[in-house]
């Protein structure tokens, strides 16, 4: 059977089939989402039509939806008309699938669980031990304690997952900056950053040279591409200059402390998730489109660091390993769903 798997979340859309092939865009569903049914389509161009297609959403928390409910019955409708004649299963954080009318009738067991569709699949690399997956994308850090190869969280929904660390809304992209710290070391004083989207995590990496340039990619705080000297620009006018008023080597340190403040950040919530988890890790599973990101946490973090560590990103291409939430769900679906 041949299934496609369909993460839609709030930000991103992403695709995978069960043989490996994926693609993601970016879709900011909040400023358009009766565009979403075009968008889904246009993101499977190039596969074959789909035995079955998978879903996992995220972007039902957008606030264009009035509620969660609402969010997950029109990313559905919209899904369902970009597939037609597909059949359509939707994964739910009690790791099954469900129709898409049990999925409407019970909201918030598919809301917001792509996470646990990627632990349920990813979790089967350490079928005999206790570990740990770190899966950091452009937007939030995901924190998922495993068990025997299964996910053992504490919460579920989104604000549970908050409250116990599972859950970091910080990413490697997309965080404004001014969230990260109210304020950096600026000419021996502490700046108070401008509470405006003037830059993001992503100019923090690619200032300190830790990403790579990509100028058509223009899916940043201002429009224009990222690169570092944009990134420059934009980090400026974070504390309200331009860089006639900042110098480089100034806007470099605000990045680099406002990068360890994140690590540092998303470091104190995996030490929440080790404080309750019933056997010490002794793997670390790490992914997602920042898992450059993760790595750095997990190499300077005391316990993690000493643990045998697995970066999904060495084991599949690219393009996988940024659609792993889709991909999880494809291969999940396959394997269990039969007609």
């Amino acid at each position: 059977m041949y299934v496609i798997g369909l993460d839609i979340g709030g930000a991103n859309l992403k695709s995978a089939d069960c043989d490996g092939h994926a693609n993601a865009v970016s879709f900011e569903i909040w400023k358009t989402p009766e565009l979403l049914m075009q968008a889904v389509q246009e993101l499977l161009t190039g596969y074959q039509s789909p035995d079955l297609v998978a879903v996992t959403m995220t972007g039902e928390l957008a606030d264009c939806f009035p509620t969660k409910a609402a969010g997950v019955e029109q990313i559905l409708v919209a899904v369902q008309r970009a597939v037609v004649p597909a059949p359509i299963v939707v994964w739910q954080t009690g790791a099954e699938f469900l129709t898409t009318d049990l999925a409407r009738e019970f909201p918030l067991l598919v809301a917001a669980a792509n996470w646990h569709a990627l632990a349920t699949w990813l979790g089967r690399m350490i079928p005999e031990q206790s570990g740990i997956l770190i899966d950091i994308g452009s937007t939030t850090t995901d924190i998922i304690p495993l068990e025997n190869g299964f996910p053992v969280p504490e919460g579920l929904t989104d604000v549970e997952r908050l409250l116990s660390g599972e859950l970091v809304y910080t990413g490697g992209r997309r965080t404004p900056i001014a969230m990260i710290e109210q304020r950096v070391p600026l000419r021996g004083q502490a700046c108070p950053l401008a509470a405006e989207c003037f830059a993001t995590s992503l100019d923090l990496y690619l200032l300190l040279e830790e990403l790579d340039e990509k100028p058509e990619d223009v899916d940043t705080a201002n429009g224009k591409p990222a690169t570092r000297g944009d990134a420059y620009d934009r980090v400026a006018r974070s504390v309200c200059c331009d860089t006639t008023e900042l110098a480089e080597e100034e806007a470099v340190s605000i990045a680099e402390f406002l990068a360890n403040q994140q690590q540092k950040q998303i470091s104190q919530a995996i030490d929440q998730v080790l404080e309750r988890m019933a056997a010490p890790p002794t793997a670390v599973l790490i992914s997602g489109s920042a898992v450059f990101l993760a790595e750095k946490v997990v190499r300077a973090h005391p316990k993690l660091s000493q643990m045998s560590v697995t970066n999904v990103a060495d084991i599949f291409d690219g393009e996988i390993s940024e659609s792993a939430c889709a991909y999880a769900v494809a291969r999940l679906a396959a394997e269990r769903i039969r007609f």
